[in-house]
């Protein structure tokens, strides 16, 4: 179901050729006969995760004929714009694909962002995992009306990190999960993410559970704002054996584009994230 001011578009359905039949996609304004492989290049190029998508996604992709765009979903707050579009596309093998594309302003410049997902279901966590805005009680100075520093940053930051994380049921989903695991690997830059022997091991997981064990926005290098979000990506495996990688999304890079590191203990990935928001 569609959030609350949710609107719904009319499709435009583009062949290879360029033949456009209906309205223009209303998030893509632009030349309406362009094919449907520009769209694609498009698309992939402006996706901020486009190299999550599975290779077997991307190469099916390769052969679309014609696609649709359509609004899913859509909400736009004080402090916050999103929205849903499915983008469908037609194979040369007489069957359809779709492509769920997120995009919102939640990022720490408050531009418009983009990102793909191949499952809607991946697309409506991924939503559920955008800041709203401010905490309740957030300001940007003390009591007395004395500006936050650099330290008192560091200070609120190094007690959420110490802070346990609240106990939850694992809900496990059978849902492509030895995949899931390996795109989870190999998004992984930091070079003591876990190794060869992790990853055949996760080879036979058939189910996994999300949770976001932390979240909030810090100071980095220069003492400019950067976000750090830490999830456990949790796993059962075959034979009856549980595994956990701990992914760190952060934007506390030199450039402040996005980063995700990867680690298989807890106390490793917070200790990661207490480096990061202390680099000056």
């Amino acid at each position: 179901m569609s959030d609350p001011g949710t609107t719904l578009s009319k499709h435009q359905v583009t062949c290879g050729d360029g033949l456009e039949t209906l309205l223009n996609d209303p998030q893509d304004p632009h030349d309406p006969y362009e094919t449907t492989e520009t769209h694609l290049e498009r698309l992939l190029g402006r996706a901020l995760n486009s190299f999550d998508l599975p290779d077997s996604t991307v190469e099916r992709l390769g052969t679309a004929l014609a696609h649709s765009s359509a609004l899913h979903s859509s909400h736009h707050s004080a402090s916050l714009r999103r929205s849903t579009h499915r983008h469908t596309y037609l194979l040369s093998d007489g069957s359809a694909l779709s492509l769920w594309e997120l995009t919102h302003n939640a990022g720490r410049d408050g531009t418009e962002h983009h990102e793909l997902y191949a499952e809607e279901s991946e697309a409506r966590l991924a939503a559920s995992r955008l800041p709203a805005g401010p905490l309740p009680g957030w300001t940007a100075e003390h009591a007395d009306g004395r500006a936050f520093d650099e330290d008192d940053d560091l200070a609120l930051l190094s007690a959420l990190l110490a802070r346990p994380i609240p106990a939850q049921p694992r809900m496990y989903v059978p849902d492509n999960s030895a995949d899931h695991a390996r795109r989870v690997l190999r998004r992984a830059e930091n070079a003591d993410r876990p190794g060869e022997a992790t990853a055949r091991r996760l080879r036979l997981a058939f189910a996994h559970h999300i949770t976001q064990a932390f979240g909030r926005h810090g100071a980095a290098e220069g003492g400019r704002d950067a976000g750090f979000t830490l999830y456990e990506h949790q796993f059962l495996l075959l034979d009856g054996s549980e595994a956990s990688l701990w992914e760190v999304e952060h934007t506390a890079t030199p450039d402040g584009r996005h980063m995700c590191e990867v680690y298989e203990d807890e106390r490793a990935a917070r200790d990661a994230m207490e480096s990061r928001s202390r680099v000056r």
